[in-house]
This record gives C-alpha cells, sequence and structure tokens, in this order.
C-alpha cells in the first residue's frame, strides 16, 4: 500500500511537472492530482524538490533502458552508435522532466540536479566508450583514446540536444544523426 501511493505520487507529479515545469508545480497541486492530502504527501517526500528527484531518476531509467534496449538490438559498433543517438534524442523529447533537469538554467543551484546531470554524463560516456572498444576489437575503429572520443561525442550530442529538440521534426533528426555519423565514421580528410 505504501509503495503504491508513493508511485501514485510520482505518476502525478511527473505529469505537472512535464506540463508546467518544476517552478510554476506546487506541492498542493501534485497532492490534489494524486488524490491525497498535502499531509499524506509530506509522509512519503520531504519536499516539492525531493519528488521532482524521484521523477527524474525514474525518467533516467526509462531512457537508460530504452537506450540500452536499442544497442543491445544492433549488431555492428557503427548501428550502435546510431541507435545510442537516435534512441537518446527520441526518449529525451518524450521525458520532458529529466530533459529539464539537464538543460535548464534554472534548476542548477539543486544540488540534486547537478548530481543527475553528471551521474548522467558518465553513464553516457561509458556507454559509448563500450561501444568504440568494441569497434576497436572488430578491427573496425581506428581509435587512439576511446575514453576522450566518447567525451568529444557525447559533448557533441549534448549541444545539438536543445536545438534539435525545439527546431527539427524527427525525421530530420534521423537524416541530421546519419551525416553526423559519416562524418564521425568517415572523417573530413580526402583520401
Amino acid at each position: 500500500m505504501k509503495k503504491s501511493k508513493k508511485i501514485t505520487i510520482i505518476k502525478a507529479a511527473q505529469e505537472l511537472f512535464a506540463r508546467f515545469g518544476f517552478v510554476k508545480t506546487t506541492v498542493d497541486e501534485i497532492a490534489r492530482a494524486a488524490r491525497m492530502g498535502k499531509a499524506t504527501l509530506y509522509h512519503y517526500f520531504r519536499s516539492k524538490e525531493d519528488v521532482f528527484k524521484e521523477v527524474i531518476e525514474k525518467e533516467s531509467r526509462i531512457l537508460n533502458g530504452k537506450v540500452k534496449e536499442a544497442i543491445d538490438k544492433e549488431e555492428t559498433p557503427q548501428k550502435k552508435i546510431r541507435a545510442f543517438v537516435l534512441t537518446r534524442m527520441m526518449y529525451l523529447n518524450e521525458l520532458a522532466n529529466i530533459y529539464s533537469a539537464l538543460k535548464d538554467e534554472f534548476l542548477n543551484h539543486y544540488a540534486f540536479i547537478e548530481k543527475a546531470r553528471e551521474k548522467d554524463f558518465y553513464q553516457e560516456i561509458k556507454s559509448v566508450k563500450n561501444i568504440l572498444n568494441e569497434g576497436i576489437e572488430k578491427n573496425i575503429f581506428v581509435i587512439q583514446d576511446a575514453e576522450l572520443t566518447s567525451f568529444a561525442i557525447i559533448s557533441a550530442m549534448k549541444g545539438l540536444e536543445y536545438p534539435w529538440s525545439i527546431k527539427v521534426s524527427l525525421p530530420d533528426i534521423e537524416t541530421n544523426v546519419d551525416k553526423l555519423l559519416e562524418i564521425l565514421f568517415r572523417g573530413i580528410l580526402k583520401r
């Protein structure tokens, strides 16, 4: 029973945060949407920040699961990198709260947001590094430093998240990802 109430609160909060944002959503609204009193909500969470933290962690698990599932379906390292980037871009737009937490400057002063960002960043570097190392082992990629290359790929992807999510449709994102991956795989040097 206790766990189901907590899940109800998180689900209600997830919808409200996605719709109105962290700042504009109140504890009263979350309690009302969860069909319980504010005191009951405070029995499970100390603050709105704690609720938001749980929502972010839930969406992060969903995102990481979808990315892993997409990578696992592919056989070549090239297709795994493509699956990683495309899946992340697709689901990041659907999971509004984690996207907000990863990009919104006004959330910078919350320590748990910074920890979530850091955890997310290093998890992604690890995932890409594993793919790159597989490509090196299979003699597909020639990379001197898989860690630095992973860092560069993730940093570039993060730089494109915001403009692409606002100005580019999903089919165009797929086209753009393919063009960028062609540059990554083939380089820019004339051969």
